[in-house]
């Protein structure tokens, strides 16, 4: 028996061992059901967020304004019933865009479901969003809206399934998880009223919480969420994209002001009161630089500034959450007006380009000693003639609706300049001395053939009408520095804003010349497809199709041909990811 016992002993510790060892290769996973089977080496880690341990715990939360609403401008043009024939036409226009969408839809279920995206050429897809069905979700809005109804229905149910517990990337970006993710759950709810988007988007919204768990309460926009799931502490970041940081608000707050619930706005207005804080301690004061030091919470090292890339929806948020909060924090209005007086006055350019035309486009800005503008034209940056044109009816400022008018022409006058009718990504004109109207910016070919040798680096010796042909520049355009179209919203964007600002027919017009070009050159056997070259007179397609052709591009051109009452501007605020919100209403 004392043999038996010892044997016995010694196989069970041989089989604890082994058992340690499996279990430290094969680490069980969690969900709010207990432990799952393991998971196998090349399945992504899950988790139970509601056990992470939260390591700085907000002590008080900002509450939400409260209080009646106050009443804003009118911002839509007040349109009158149109004739027959203008009708037709745009009827017609409408379906066209519908039926673009809807094939992009379809072949994004048969070949894509439940993965970030479709790759329009080969048919495949692509996970580069977490692997939480980024086009399914950023689409559903747009599916509502067109009034696919019985689409919209048939995916509710693999809305559900999204289990956001695994965690397929390295790295998650938090204001692309929140803009793309939760504002496309939290509008699809707004409108549609289905129950489980607001769950899935509480789902969600408790996870991106973790990552403002630092002791200065900054997130992790660049957001380590194993390291964080897995116990260890964080902190803000030296180096955040000032888009990155001041892009949350309206999503976290359209949050709360739904459950009711105020630690999302609370997160969020910490960022506001940062901002307001440093806006005035920067080397521009009334802007914010390109990048912020949110480990230290300081805004005065880096030089660069821009309303464009890697800064642009942090402005452009500051009307929209102004008008979110139904007017009930000033904040946004002060920080708006100092902003956009700086903007005006140092990071807006007047091009020169042939027919003198009065454009205004942003540009990029060095503050070495003084601000230095570039005049860089990036299709991003088209986004903000919407912004000054709502900020003017936001904020009763006439002249920013000229401001607005003047960017979003100077993107569509660089679509039609284009060999395909579109766009390049990013490109540099010639900048006139004065952005003032009333001084002259004549178009002068001699200039424009200097700057054009001067920006490829061209000897004196070197005719620069040869560099123009090989450099395959359109007149007007310095330098094309990125050729890429990747069915980019921004212009159609401001477009579809002045229509239903101005009411005025050119921007139908400039819409449906801008659709038909993009349909024509971007057109694949499963969808629409990103271009390598718009200088090209037949452009090479790549094997993109990002989730906002869905949720952003084909959404503002439809809305520009669809009835002016159908999501009102009076009614609706669009997040950055074209995601309408409604705007608070007063009562009586």
């Amino acid at each position: 028996m004392a043999l038996l016992r010892r044997y016995g002993v010694y196989m069970g510790i041989s089989v604890l061992i082994l058992y340690l060892l499996y279990t430290l290769s094969f680490p069980y996973d969690y969900s709010k059901d207990g432990p799952q089977r393991p998971a196998s080496p090349d399945s992504p880690p899950r988790y139970d967020w509601g056990r992470v341990a939260v390591d700085h715990p907000v002590q008080s939360l900002i509450p939400l304004p409260t209080g009646e609403p106050l009443p804003l401008p009118k911002i839509q043009f007040d349109f009158q019933e149109e004739d027959a024939n203008a009708k037709k036409i745009r009827e017609t226009r409408r379906e066209e865009v519908k039926k673009v969408f809807l094939r992009s839809w379809k072949n994004y279920r048969a070949k894509a479901w439940m993965h970030d995206e479709l790759k329009p050429i080969s048919g495949g897809w692509q996970d580069t969003f977490g692997g939480w069905a980024a086009s399914l979700i950023d689409a559903l809005d747009t599916l509502f809206i067109m009034g696919f109804h019985e689409e919209f229905r048939s995916a509710m149910k693999d809305v559900e399934q999204i289990d956001f517990s695994y965690v397929r990337m390295n790295e998650i970006n938090v204001f692309e998880t929140t803009i793309r993710h939760l504002g496309g759950l939290l509008s699809a709810y707004e409108l549609s009223k289905e129950e489980v988007l607001l769950r899935k988007a509480k789902e969600i919204g408790h996870i991106l919480l973790l990552a403002f768990d630092t002791p200065n309460h900054m997130p992790k926009t660049r957001w380590d969420a194993h390291r964080k799931a897995n116990g260890e502490r964080q902190t803000a970041d030296p180096k955040v994209l000032l888009a990155e940081l001041g892009s949350l608000t309206m999503e976290f707050t359209k949050l709360s002001q739904l459950t009711g619930d105020s630690q999302w706005y609370s997160a969020v207005a910490h960022i506001t009161k940062l901002l307001e804080r440093e806006q005035d301690h920067t080397k521009l004061p009334g802007m914010w630089p390109i990048t912020v030091d949110l480990h230290k919470q300081s805004f005065s090292e880096d030089r660069s500034f821009t309303l464009g890339s890697m800064a642009d929806s942090a402005y452009e948020y500051l009307g929209k959450m102004y008008a979110l909060l139904g007017g009930l924090e000033p904040a946004y209005k002060n920080m708006y007006d100092k902003a956009m007086s700086t903007a005006i006055k140092h990071a807006l350019y007047r091009p020169m380009v042939p027919d003198d035309l009065d454009l205004l486009m942003p540009g990029h800005v060095s503050v070495e000693g003084h601000p230095m503008i570039d005049p860089e034209m990036q299709h991003l940056a088209c986004y903000a003639g919407g912004m000054f044109a709502l900020g003017s009816k936001i904020f009763s400022i006439p002249e920013h609706l000229d401001v607005g008018r003047k960017i979003t022409n100077a993107c569509v006058w660089a679509y039609k300049a284009s060999p395909a009718g579109i766009m390049p990504e990013v490109s540099h004109l010639y900048a006139c001395p004065f952005i003032d109207p009333s001084y002259p910016c004549h178009w002068n070919e001699t200039l424009w053939s200097k700057a054009v040798a001067s920006r490829a680096s061209s000897t004196d010796d070197v005719d620069p009408t040869t560099n123009i042909a090989s450099l395959r520049l359109p007149p007007g355009f310095v330098e094309i520095r990125d050729r890429r179209y990747i069915l980019r919203p921004e212009a159609i964007e401001s477009v579809f804003i002045l229509w239903r600002i101005t009411g005025q027919q050119q921007w139908q017009a400039a819409a449906w010349d801008m659709f038909t070009a993009i349909e024509k050159a971007t057109r694949t056997e499963f969808g629409n497809a990103a271009l390598a070259d718009v200088s090209a007179d037949t452009p090479a397609k790549t094997d993109s199709q990002e989730s906002f052709w869905m949720a952003e591009t084909l959404k503002y051109f439809y809305l520009t041909f669809e009835e002016p009452g159908v999501v009102s501007l009076d009614e609706w605020v669009f997040n950055t990811e074209a995601h309408p919100f409604r705007l608070p209403k007063r009562k009586g």
